[in-house]
């Protein structure tokens, strides 16, 4: 197996509805809102389902790598519930290996409500059930051992459980990617992030504003500095200005395309990332990489959701 994505399994749940749904629900249009199980049920009752997707940052890079014609996997904790089925199905539906064994478990299946606005604008509430539950026992060894590179997600990453989980996927893996996530993450976890992009990560991903805030960069060329002594391969987006691989002590740049219809930034990044990864483990050059990177989040800005057709 090529690459093996780890990450929070959560069902898109998409739903159309009028504005005044948000204003009703005490919802702020266009932005994310962690909810708990019973704010969840309360909302997903009033609703009508358009489409279930099986979601989470690296599951779209997975998806999205699949798509390419790549030989991938996913582990993500689910429950055996409705959710469930229909997490696991769908990934098998894109020609995605799902190494996990669902089981009734005391929290449901992640989720996350996305409520589309007549303006196509996405409003997103999400429940993380017993995806940011995942533990050492979730990782199926065989499927790490099995594969050229592991890809991980900042998301994920959280004292205990998904610690355990990460420790051992890094122990016993050939190579590990990253992707740092989220500003909120990296500030949450700087001393953790830190050490696994210095000391156990193979390829690390990250938007601008994410390396500069983990290294507290006052500017671009600091976090140039910094990459360049690590040693490792750092990719980085860095949104209208393109993207930048650095590889030890070289710099390779890529433009972004210019002139794009942009419907919805979701997704970017996750398809950045299974672009790159796509020209990292069929042996393209690093500038073939990020331009293979650069064609796939292209793609999905410029249509709603995190999947490709």
């Amino acid at each position: 197996m090529k690459i093996l994505g780890i990450g929070n399994a959560i069902v898109d749940v998409i739903c159309k509805v009028a504005d005044q749904y948000l204003i009703d629900n005490g919802l702020t249009k266009g932005t994310m809102k962690l909810v708990d199980e019973t704010e969840f049920k309360k909302l997903l009752s009033t609703l009508k389902i358009e489409e279930t997707i099986s979601g989470g940052s690296v599951a779209n890079s997975i998806v999205g790598l699949s798509q390419l014609g790549n030989d991938v996997g996913f582990i993500g904790k689910i429950s055996a519930d409705n959710f469930g089925k229909q997490y696991e199905d769908g990934l098998k539906k894109e020609n995605v290996k799902y190494f996990y064994s669902k089981k009734k478990e005391s929290l449901p299946t992640g989720t996350c409500l996305i409520l589309i606005t007549p303006d196509s604008e996405r409003t997103m509430c999400a429940f993380l059930g017993t995806a940011g539950k995942i533990n050492e026992h979730d990782i199926d060894e065989n499927s790490v051992k099995n594969s050229e590179i592991v890809f991980l997600e900042g998301y994920l990453w959280d004292e205990g459980g998904p610690k355990s989980a990460f420790d051992k996927a890094i122990k016993i893996s050939n190579k590990v990617a990253m992707s740092l996530s989220d500003s909120f993450c990296v500030d949450r976890h700087k001393p953790q992030f830190l050490n696994l992009v210095k000391n156990k990560l193979d390829v690390t991903f990250a938007n601008e504003q994410e390396i500069k805030s983990l290294i507290d960069a006052k500017n671009f060329e600091e976090v140039i500095t910094f990459c360049q002594q690590l040693g490792k391969l750092i990719v980085i987006t860095r949104g209208e200005k393109g993207s930048i691989a650095i590889n030890k002590k070289e710099i390779i740049e890529c433009e972004s395309k210019k002139d794009l219809k942009i419907i919805d930034l979701t997704g970017a990044g996750d398809l950045f990332a299974a672009g790159y990864l796509h020209g990292y483990i069929n042996n393209l050059t690093i500038l073939e990489s990020l331009r293979k990177g650069t064609e796939m989040s292209s793609k999905i800005i410029q249509k709603i959701g995190a999947r490709l057709d």
